[in-house]
């Protein structure tokens, strides 16, 4: 899979190979083919259906790609070699749960949205980059049913409270939410141990990305 050849721009390769290294992931050259391919759709499908504000090759690069791929280690070392389910609330224009699913192959990545737009597109990403451990769902979240997943997986989703009390009858009972956010609210993890939902913050990471200056976390959650 390769960038589309009528963009006038596309995500330079050894920039997305060299970030992905700084932040430890490793990616063959297959997998750069499809964060390009994937890159370049986003940019082509967001010309007509705004999926995202990002609109500039190097800004697709710093804020979504790496930005995404930044929880791989993360990801990883929750896994183990285990093919782990993994639920990404409010998908969106498929981030992060594209670049995640290239290059993380081993895992399964539902991607949900109440948009059906976005969902077309994640439909459409699917089949032009060959994602067979991709599945893209038009739904609430409030009305999503579904065998319980090992991961939830939210990328800026309104606050930990929200997210543990919509997905709550969704995790597995040794599984985890992977929360990304930006700057580390204290009060909204004061907030959830207030809300008494049966959970507990096992780590907070703070992630450097490559070409981002911008404060981005990690906050993962457990059962308890």
């Amino acid at each position: 899979m390769t960038a589309d050849a009528s963009l006038p721009e596309a995500v330079d390769a050894d920039e997305l190979a060299a970030g992905a290294e700084k932040l430890g992931v490793g990616l063959d050259a297959a997998q750069c083919d499809r964060l390009q391919g994937f890159a370049a759709l986003l940019l082509r499908w967001n010309r007509v259906h705004n999926l995202t504000a990002i609109e500039r090759p190097e800004q697709v690069l710093s804020h979504h790609l790496l930005d995404s791929l930044a929880v791989v280690p993360l990801l990883a070392d929750l896994a183990g070699a285990r093919a782990l389910r993994v639920l990404d609330v409010g998908a969106g224009g498929g981030l992060p749960g594209v670049p995640l699913a290239i290059a993380l192959p081993v895992l399964r990545f539902t991607l949900l949205d109440k948009v059906g737009k976005k969902v077309a597109f994640l439909q459409q990403a699917r089949l032009e980059l060959g994602l067979a451990n991709v599945e893209a769902v038009h739904a609430r979240i409030e009305d999503y049913d579904a065998e319980s997943f090992d991961i939830v997986l939210a990328r800026a989703f309104s606050s930990l409270t929200e997210l543990v009390r919509v997905t709550r009858r969704l995790i597995a009972p040794r599984g985890h939410w992977c929360a990304m956010k930006g700057a580390l609210l204290q009060a909204e993890i004061e907030e959830l141990e207030r809300a008494d939902l049966g959970v507990r913050v096992s780590r907070t990471v703070k992630l450097r990305v490559p070409h981002l200056n911008a404060e981005r976390h990690v906050v993962l959650l457990e059962p308890r």
